[in-house]
């Protein structure tokens, strides 16, 4: 089935689909092994790419970012 699809909805599946699907197991992988022999290389490396798969994935499984805390109001603008 998945030869039937075009090569754009593949690759919009890998990405939409799979990358944030990545990026959470690589984030545990690297907790796990954190967690029974501390920080070392293996682990920083599978949390930067966890990282920087978060970053470019957009959906509901996308890291969030925190909210504005003065929302959308400006304070150099005066209000009427």
């Amino acid at each position: 089935m998945w030869a039937f699809f075009s090569r754009r909805l593949r690759m919009w599946l890998i990405l939409a689909v799979g990358a944030p699907i990545l990026a959470w197991l690589l984030g545990k992988v690297g907790d796990l092994i954190e967690s029974r022999k501390g920080p070392n290389t293996a682990s920083k490396v599978l949390k930067k790419g966890s990282g920087f798969l978060r970053r470019r994935t957009k959906g509901p499984l996308a890291g969030r970012t925190a909210a504005d805390p003065a929302g959308s109001r400006d304070a150099g603008v005066p209000t009427r």
